[in-house]
């Protein structure tokens, strides 16, 4: 899979996330979204995706998620006029 692929399943979960909920309403609101993905992906890593290969398409779905968050935290926290 190419980066401009990838990039594009971060944009799909960016609308996705913004047609479904509110958009952050300040640092920490955001701050407290993108921990609770990374928090999820860490739950992914500790099952140790080594013995169990499903964990790998897992962490993958996890770390879009988180970049797709982070985009949201740049537009919705840093961009806001």
């Amino acid at each position: 899979m190419t980066s401009d692929q990838i990039a594009t399943e971060v944009m799909r979960e960016l609308a996705s996330a913004m047609a479904t909920n509110a958009p952050m309403h300040n640092a920490h609101e955001g701050y407290a979204v993108i921990l609770e993905e990374v928090d999820e992906l860490w739950d992914e890593v500790k099952l140790n995706p080594r013995k169990n290969p499903q964990r790998n398409t897992t962490m993958r779905k996890e770390a879009i998620q988180i970049a797709a968050m982070a985009v949201r935290f740049v537009l919705d926290v840093c961009d806001k006029e």
